[in-house]
């Protein structure tokens, strides 16, 4: 096994300390420090944004985060867990594991890190006060325990080999023993937070004593500018070196004029969420019929300039090795939808559809599904809501609308993040037993025929039964300044799967 790669049938078998490399992965070897500031610009933010690494839900908190703290574990370029703050990760039946600690490393405020500051981190996802959104995981934690004085024991229900994966997810990021007040960030990450201000602004400034040796980066300002035109007008002024979310219309427009795309492929997506717990979508023939109203190949050509995938409402993409490619394509049929709007009574009536540049590319996914519903009898009322509190505000309220949802590394935890009963992002409000004991049924299996039958059937029926329509996995695009050096794509989203201001430098800084 390569050094600083995790393999399912090793990792079972395993009785020795050390199967990751305890030394950096390859994308963390860095060329002399540069200095300089990175001037960043979001699309959205609000006064919800949070660093707290527990609640984090939004691209701005992931990349604040990601500045501030650092995981036991975290992904690779192949969505494989590396160590971090971790030296070594052991099991032997993948239900009991043994993660020793990373020795020397500090907190910002000086402090030494500890068993005890990993089994707090973990634990406060189970406090309902946290308000965390990974605490749909922690129904798998039996306990979180320090063992020794360097090391920490993880209990689980059962068995589970993804959990370096799971380690990786950005809210088990790690905190200080104790900390409850998140107006600032103390923790281990390669910045210190110097200013935030939610809704606003942050800004970061190198930590000298990293652990992994200081970044190239002097400091980060990151803020959001939720008007397209406005965002893409200061990268080409010059006023800011980095955007996000760019448009793929105009995409080739930038690059004629200088600048250099980022574009990274993902499992991520823009979801058309009904609820199922709201009129109409109490009615499954209204799901069916909203789900066939979307042309996917009409998304991917006008929308994304083809800078997306085709997607079969379910949200394992094709490059995961779960993928069921036998489960048949649902086709563009308004006159099917038309039927089956007939049925619900809805013939000739209005549905609000609520939209936002909060969800990417919703507003004109949503113009193509009204033009659809036209020719099925339906008229759709588009409701354009703001990005400044969107995900507080609508999304996972609204009876119809849209979401944007990054890719995940494992379908164990797309699942158990989206899809599960319990889950706390369970966008569409589905509930399905069965679904509910096959994840854990995956989840424990070192067969990897069984997992594949198991999630091919879990695929089918969210396909079927859930109120997520899925049209297309989409290629995040960022465009920057060309002085801006070192950034590579990510699959697990952009931005470098927000994480650029761990690579980044500034040429003649």
């Amino acid at each position: 096994m390569n050094a600083g790669m995790f393999d399912r049938r090793r990792l079972l078998s395993s009785a020795a300390l050390g199967l990751l490399a305890a030394g950096c992965s390859s994308i963390h070897s860095r060329p002399p420090v540069k200095g300089g500031r990175l001037r960043v610009a979001g699309a959205t933010s609000s006064t919800a944004d949070t660093i707290d690494p527990a609640r984090q839900m939004a691209v701005m908190d992931y990349c604040r985060c990601n500045m501030f703290y650092d995981g036991l574990t975290e992904l690779d370029a192949q969505q494989r867990p590396q160590l971090a703050l971790a030296d070594a990760i052991d099991t032997r039946d993948a239900r009991t594991w043994t993660i020793k600690l990373r020795p020397g490393v500090r907190f910002h405020d000086g402090r030494l890190l500890t068993p005890a500051d990993v089994v707090y981190s973990i634990r406060r996802h189970n406090d309902p006060a946290v308000g965390s959104t990974a605490k749909t995981f922690m129904a798998q934690f039996v306990g979180v325990e320090a063992f020794g004085t360097d090391a920490v024991r993880i209990e689980l229900v059962s068995a589970n080999a993804d959990l370096p994966v799971i380690l990786a997810l950005p809210q088990f990021k790690i905190v200080r023993n104790g900390t409850k007040d998140f107006r600032t960030a103390n923790g281990t990450g390669a910045y210190r937070c110097t200013e935030f201000d939610p809704g606003v602004r942050s800004i970061s400034t190198r930590f000298e004593d990293y652990w992994r040796g200081p970044v190239k980066l002097g400091e980060v300002e990151l803020f959001a500018i939720s008007d397209e035109s406005a965002r893409i007008n200061a990268l080409l002024s010059g006023d800011v070196d980095l955007i996000s979310e760019v448009n793929p219309r105009i995409a080739r427009r930038l690059v004629e004029q200088g600048m250099t795309l980022l574009e990274s492929k993902s499992g991520g997506y823009t979801d058309l969420v009904v609820r199922l717990d709201q009129w109409p979508g109490r009615s499954p023939d209204f799901v069916r019929g909203m789900k066939l109203l979307m042309d996917r190949e009409a998304m991917n050509r006008v929308i994304f300039r083809g800078y997306a995938t085709i997607a079969n409402d379910h949200p394992i993409p094709p490059s995961n090795p779960y993928f069921d490619a036998s489960l048949q394509q649902r086709p563009f049929d308004p006159e099917q939808a038309k039927f089956l709007f007939r049925k619900t009574g809805l013939a000739g009536q209005t549905v609000p559809l609520v939209v936002s540049s909060a969800a990417l590319k919703s507003e004109d996914m949503g113009v193509l599904i009204q033009e659809a519903a036209a020719h099925a009898g339906l008229r759709i009322d588009l409701q354009r809501q703001p990005p400044d509190g969107y995900w507080a505000n609508n999304w996972m309220k609204d009876a119809v609308g849209f979401a944007n949802i990054n890719g995940r590394p494992t379908a164990d935890i797309i699942f158990s993040q989206f899809f599960a009963s319990d889950a706390s992002w369970n966008e569409s409000g589905w509930k399905n037993a069965r679904f509910d004991r096959l994840l854990l049924e995956a989840r424990g299996s070192t067969d990897e025929s069984l997992r594949k039958a198991i999630y091919g059937e879990m695929q089918r029926m969210v396909h079927d039964q859930s109120g997520v329509g899925i049209p297309l996995f989409l290629s995040m695009l960022d465009a920057y300044n060309p002085r801006v050096k070192g950034l590579e794509p990510m699959p697990q989203g952009g931005l470098m799967a927000y994480d650029f201001a761990a690579h980044a430098w500034l040429e003649g800084a």
